[in-house]
C-alpha cells in the first residue's frame, strides 16, 4: 500500500491509499480519484516529505483540520440533499417503502422517521441513511 497526500483544484487537502503507484495513475486516468469535500476530479499529488522519526505531526495536530473538513463535507452533502431531493416529512418511512416496492415514483427523498421505523426499513432491505445534522448557526459578536 502507498499513501499519497492529495489536493484538489479548490485547495482541499486529503490523502488516498492505493495498492501501488500504478494503481493511483490508472484510477486518476479513469477519473476515479476525487476530492471528498467538493467532488472535484482535478486532483494532484502533493510533495511529500519522507517519514522521519520525530518529524511527523501527531493525530492531535491534525484533528482540528480533519474535523473542519468533515463538517464542510457533511454540510455540502446536506445542502445537496435539500436542494435536489423531495422532503416528505414524517411520511418518510411509508414513502421509502413505497419507492422500494415500486408503488411510488423512484426518486430521492428525505424526511423524518422514528428509530423503530428506520429499524424496520433496514431489516426489510430498504436503503436508508441518516442525513447529517444542520451545521450550527454562526453568531456574530458586535
Amino acid at each position: 500500500m502507498i499513501r499519497y497526500a492529495l489536493v484538489c483544484d479548490h485547495d482541499h487537502e486529503f490523502e488516498g491509499w492505493f495498492g501501488s503507484s500504478a494503481d493511483y495513475d490508472q484510477q486518476q486516468a479513469r477519473g476515479l480519484v476525487e476530492c471528498p469535500v467538493c467532488a472535484s476530479k482535478t486532483v494532484r499529488k502533493q510533495i511529500m516529505a519522507p517519514a522521519v522519526v520525530g518529524a511527523r505531526k501527531t493525530v492531535q495536530d491534525e484533528a482540528p483540520r480533519r474535523a473542519q473538513m468533515m463538517m464542510e463535507a457533511m454540510g455540502k452533502l446536506r445542502a445537496h440533499v435539500e436542494e435536489n431531493f423531495d422532503d416528505v416529512g414524517d411520511a418518510f418511512a411509508s414513502e421509502a417503502r413505497a419507492i422500494h416496492e415500486g408503488r411510488a415514483e423512484d426518486r430521492g427523498i428525505y424526511g423524518q422517521a422514528s428509530p423503530k421505523e428506520v429499524k424496520e426499513l433496514v431489516e426489510d432491505g430498504v436503503p436508508v441513511a441518516p442525513l447529517p445534522p444542520k451545521p450550527p448557526q454562526k453568531t456574530e459578536v458586535n
